[in-house]
């Protein structure tokens, strides 16, 4: 049981894909709100010009 034990906590390519997927995580949650943000803007100004007609 220790042998298993300390073989996990010298193993770091597990804690190292944990990070990259926070990374990716974080990076998408980015994305998806400027995203979010510009389609709201873009649909504001859409309203604004179809008004104008």
């Amino acid at each position: 049981m220790r042998k298993c034990v300390c073989g996990l906590v010298k193993c770091k390519r597990g804690v190292t894909s944990i990070e990259y997927a926070l990374i990716a995580s974080l990076i998408a949650m980015v994305i998806i709100s400027a995203v979010t943000l510009v389609g709201t803007s873009v649909s504001a100004a859409f309203q604004s010009v179809a008004g104008g007609f």
